[in-house]
């Protein structure tokens, strides 16, 4: 078991404008660090020409990290190809369009499944991890860096997709049939037909693509991960980085070839961590909202529901030269602490020393462009003491749950190109599946619960009830039959299963269903709609059997749910979608299924997670979050933050020990503006 979590940042030496290596690693050292991330990001370097490796350049920054007890995550250069490559194998460009290739000078500009470009890149891992793999500061191994990046349309890989489903579908008929191709003349007489995706609108075409472009991701990191476990010692883990947001990623099959997960969770600073938020701006990138963060965290928990490793996060300002936000004294401690909270075992900025050249000039790191420790340095060197001192107790979290939710990358890379929702100047909103998730998500949050993202692919239906009591489904545009009979079992053993809007509507190919909505829960649910609308304005909202305030309102969608055996629970005051019910809910089996039927606004969605199930921790100033986990030993942790300028005193159920001051608080907890407390329940 790790002795600490792993601290520190991205350093690369190969970047600093004069020699400072001594200084850095000293720096480093003294702030506590036990980590850094190395030589991922300059395949240039390690290979200036074809066949010519220079490979001595980074021993003295493993040396030097190791005397000073600093581990390594030494990364594979994969992701940033070198100039003579593209210049000898101008084929290996991807294509965004068919036949119109990425142009040069970014990154991720390849197509990573040319023979030429596998060749020379299976070359270089072997040479990098071949020369490092025994050093003995080296703890693991990031192949490649944030993949998936790119929706691939070259020859080669379209012609990989017409071998997916041919084997997939047998012949053309069927796949005629499967995907409705009768519409607009599509049908296909042989397999030649099969156009190119550039000008797709068909969804059933949409649904197969971005799966196999996932899959290719997958298997390009799968096949790095094992060249590498070839030479690396059993002590040592193979990873990559995951930006969630890249369009051909599915994080819950891309981790099952890797030992860990790791990824990097980006967030607004300063305002953006006010609780309750300063806005209800919709989420972008970086991710805004105390709540966002969270589930941030919660969603690396989930790609293999177990702890993760932060392999970048916000050193200082983060994005572009017009967008320079570092945050407030604190704030990188209540950041940190939280992700801590939901499992995270790795805290790595990105990066060390703020760049002098390149995109991510303004990127601020720890150190700023001085080279001298400032504020950010302070800050960070507090938290690194912090960590050391609590050591192996706050490693290896089982954070705690109240309730779950069901996420489903299917649907959300369908809604996508058909977004259901629309942008406030009536466009499309093509990041509508988080627009229907993020509002349950904020609203469980905001009541004062902890969330557990759970992928489609890990529900086990009836058997889930005892780890997931509560289990939430907004969006499930995309479900086969199976999974919405797993659904209606768990609610029948005892499961309270929370419905909301796009549940159900399609099967696993796209194709609407003809069953009465919401396909497959509809009897469970008792309702039925076969008419929805969009909602150009909100709505105010009035409780039936849920306690309300006058700020409850429904967003952007109404199912014009039509009662038969349900329990009203809300209603919309207006002359017209009055006649529908909002929300409803019925006891099924041993449990309960309740229907949204539209996307709450925070006070709507917090007060019905406050009647499905109240929180642990009542009675908290509106800036304090409460979170809580298990400890590899089996005890309890209590994370306890104060989101805001303000001080606040809350009161304590009992004794607990404060971890951070190695103390007994008694009854109260006074916490600063922009803090943290971590405390052991009860005190041992």
């Amino acid at each position: 078991m790790q002795k600490r979590v792993l601290f520190g940042a991205a350093y690369y030496h190969e970047y600093q404008p004069h020699e400072r290596l001594e200084q850095d690693l000293d720096l480093m050292a003294a702030a506590r660090f036990s980590v850094i991330r190395v030589g991922e990001s300059v395949w240039s370097t390690w290979e200036p020409e074809n066949g010519r490796f220079d490979l001595d350049w980074l021993q003295p920054v493993l040396d030097g990290a190791h005397a000073r007890g600093i581990g390594v995550l030494l990364g594979t250069p994969t992701y940033a190809v070198p100039p003579w490559l593209v210049r000898l194998y101008p084929e290996i460009a991807g294509e965004r369009k068919t036949g119109q290739r990425i142009g040069w000078g970014a990154r991720q500009e390849v197509d990573f499944t040319h023979p030429g470009f596998l060749f020379h890149a299976e070359r270089v891992i072997r040479q990098i991890i071949g020369r490092y793999a025994d050093h003995p500061a080296v703890l693991g191994f990031q192949v490649d860096n944030e993949p998936g990046n790119e929706l691939l349309h070259n020859h080669g890989v379209f012609q990989r997709f017409v071998d997916r489903l041919r084997h997939k579908y047998g012949d053309v008929q069927t796949l005629n049939d499967e995907w409705g191709l009768v519409y607009w003349s599509h049908r296909l007489s042989d397999w030649a037909d099969l156009w190119t995706p550039d000008g797709n609108v068909q969804p059933q075409y949409d649904v197969a693509w971005r799966q196999f472009q996932a899959d290719l991701t997958t298997e390009f990191i799968g096949w790095q991960a094992d060249i590498v476990r070839e030479y690396a010692r059993p002590d040592q883990f193979v990873t990559t980085c995951i930006s969630y947001d890249r369009p051909a990623v599915a994080d819950d099959d891309l981790v099952r070839r890797l030992d860990v997960t790791a990824g990097n969770p980006y967030y607004a600073m300063q305002d953006g961590l006010l609780q309750p938020p300063a806005s209800s701006a919709y989420q972008s990138w970086p991710t805004t909202g105390t709540w966002a963060l969270y589930l941030s965290a919660d969603r690396l928990y989930s790609s293999q529901q177990r702890p993760f490793l932060v392999t970048e996060t916000n050193a200082n300002s983060i994005g572009a030269p017009w967008d320079n936000q570092p945050a407030y004294d604190g704030q990188w401690r209540q950041a940190a602490w939280a992700l801590i909270s939901r499992g995270a075992k790795m805290i790595e900025y990105w990066h060390w020393h703020t760049l002098h050249f390149g995109t991510e000039t303004y990127w601020g790191g720890v150190l700023p462009h001085s080279g001298l420790p400032g504020r950010t340095y302070q800050e960070v060197a507090q938290l690194g003491a912090e960590l050391e001192a609590a050591g192996s107790l706050v490693v290896d979290l089982t954070p705690d749950s109240d309730v779950t939710m069901l996420y489903s990358l299917p649907s959300k890379w369908l809604m996508q190109k058909y977004p259901p929702l629309s942008r406030e100047d009536g466009g499309p909103d093509h990041s509508s599946y988080h627009g229907l998730f993020d509002p349950f998500y904020r609203g469980a949050f905001e009541a004062g619960l902890q969330v557990r993202v759970l992928h489609a692919s890990q529900f086990t239906g009836a058997d889930a009830v005892a780890q997931h009591p509560v289990l939430v489904v907004p969006g499930l545009y995309l479900a086969d039959d199976a999974l919405l009979e797993q659904l209606v079992a768990y609610a029948a053993a005892g499961g309270h299963l929370v419905v909301g809007p796009r549940t159900g509507y399609a099967d696993e190919e796209a194709r609407a269903r003809t069953a009465t909505m919401p396909a497959g829960l509809a009897q469970a649910a008792g309702v039925a709609y076969d008419e929805y609308s969009n909602l150009s304005a909100d709505l105010p909202v009035t409780g039936v059997g849920l306690e309300l305030g006058d700020d409850a309102a429904a967003t952007r969608w109404a199912d014009g749910l039509r009662v038969d055996g349900a329990e009203v629970l809300a209603g919309y005051d207006h002359p017209h979608f009055g006649r529908w019910p909002a929300i409803t809910t019925r006891a099924h089996g041993s449990g309960r299924i309740t229907y949204v039927g539209t996307v709450p606004n925070p006070a709507l969605a917090a007060a019905l997670f406050r009647w499905i199930q109240p929180a642990a921790w009542t009675g908290l100033p509106a800036s304090v979050s409460v979170t809580s986990a298990t400890t590899a030993d089996g005890q309890r942790l209590v994370f306890v933050h104060n989101w805001s300028w303000d001080a606040v005193t809350i009161d304590l159920p009992h004794a607990v020990h404060d971890v951070l001051a190695a103390a007994t608080t008694e009854d109260k907890l006074t916490l600063g503006p922009w803090d943290v407390r971590v405390l052991l329940d009860p005190p041992h």
